[in-house]
């Protein structure tokens, strides 16, 4: 089996497993049915990619090429832009906590754009901007209450959620009267971001109306940031809308609300992330031990909740194959399951696979958004390597972690 023309068996051979294997060529393709298809002729369009769902420098350097903005969540993605000479003026910075020191950071760096989730952010930001004498570009994240029909921890604009403001809320208000006092803070719009996984435009369009309509209040045009959350295929069970469609159908809703509600916005902003790596990225892993038991048949790999923790998480599904027995008979109902101490480190659950053997090679599909960006040390594991590949070669662009580095900051 072959991704992007490299043998998978070779890649095994050069890097060990687990390993995170990317195909650069569709990261790329992504990125641009998305730049090439977000246009209007009404208002300016802006791909912004939302680095959480992988941040590494050569992301970031493809990122750039392809000229695309960046929605970074700490100090850390931030950083990483920052290291491989990104321009921090195209960094939308998000988060519902950003701390003093989050905030003197990116202002002393110059980011771009501040996306403001709360009253008592926007009040600190006020502070620390006079006391830098720093001006800054400001979003207001509204919580506008569309639930999208995701999992509950992915849903993020319920009326309770815990990110943004409701509109006519005091809070709103008071945000507002404290950018109008402040010297340093420019505000420019809105940003909403419904949830993750979504298959049904609808909860978009809904999103939409609900910003245009609010833009009608106020005098200057306005910027909007609808997000991301765009659905990918992981399992059968999964329909995504093609990515082409997905910034067409945007434009439209966007061009006919602003026609209803007789105003006109600066620019549309999107926050794709897991949509443009997720069906990029891989997992290829080494079979150990198998183990059967009254009701159940175990393929034990080498890796586990530790390079991907979403289906402990989230109960997410995947899809996968044995290396070179992809056409086999698929006649064993089994569950694989990672080396960690945890009765839940299991990656697949009663999935069909021909019968392995000790050193066949897993491939687990779709794994190339929140499985790097999630990992962790548990079990004092250690981090896989990522490669890129393309055109039939391999690049390695995070080498695999040492055990010595397990250690080097403990006294």
């Amino acid at each position: 089996m072959k991704i992007s023309g490299v043998d998978l068996k070779d890649l095994k051979e050069q890097y060990g497993t687990p390993l995170y294997i990317y195909d650069a060529k569709m990261l790329k393709d992504n990125m641009r049915l998305y730049k090439n298809n977000l246009v209007s002729k009404e208002f300016e369009t802006e791909v912004l990619f939302a680095s959480k769902a992988f941040n590494v420098k050569e992301m970031v350097r493809i990122v750039d090429k392809e000229g695309l903005s960046l929605d970074c969540v700490s100090v850390g993605e931030f950083f990483t832009a920052l290291s491989v000479g990104y321009d921090p003026k195209k960094v939308y910075f998000h988060g519902n906590n950003k701390t003093p020191e989050d905030i003197r950071f990116i202002l002393e760096h110059n980011v771009g754009v501040i996306v403001v989730d709360n009253l008592m952010e926007i009040v600190a930001l006020d502070m620390i901007t006079k006391e830098m004498k720093k001006p800054v570009d400001i979003l207001i994240r509204l919580n506008v209450g569309v639930s999208a029909h995701t999992h509950k921890f992915i849903v993020t604009a319920h009326v309770d959620s815990k990110f943004g403001v409701a509109y006519n809320s005091e809070d709103f208000k008071t945000m507002l009267e404290v950018i109008e006092k402040s010297e340093y803070i420019n505000f420019k719009g809105f940003h909403s971001h419904i949830g993750s996984q979504i298959f049904d435009l609808a909860a978009f369009d809904a999103a939409i109306d609900k910003l245009v309509s609010y833009c009608k209040d106020f005098k200057e045009e306005l910027i909007l940031n609808i997000g991301g959350g765009f659905g990918v295929h992981y399992t059968d069970e999964d329909k995504p809308i093609p990515f082409d469609v997905v910034s067409k159908n945007l434009i439209e809703t966007c061009e006919k609300a602003l026609k209803k509600n007789n105003v006109k916005i600066k620019k549309l902003c999107i926050e794709p992330g897991r949509s443009i790596v997720a069906e990029a990225g891989y997992t290829l892993y080494t079979i150990g031990f198998t183990k059967k038991t009254p009701n159940k048949e175990y393929y034990f790999i080498d890796g586990g909740m530790t390079d991907n923790i979403r289906p402990a998480l989230y109960q997410a599904k995947y899809s996968c194959d044995i290396v070179g027995k992809e056409n086999a008979k698929k006649d064993h109902l089994v569950t694989i399951a990672g080396k960690c101490c945890e009765s839940g480190d299991l990656i697949i659950e009663d999935y069909y696979l021909p019968e392995a053997k000790p050193g066949d090679l897993l491939i687990t599909y779709t794994t190339g958004a929140y499985g790097y960006s999630m990992s962790s040390n548990y079990n004092k594991a250690l981090t896989p390597a990522v490669v890129f590949v393309e055109d039939g070669k391999s690049k390695l662009v995070v080498r695999r972690m040492r055990l010595d580095e397990l250690i080097e900051r403990e006294e």
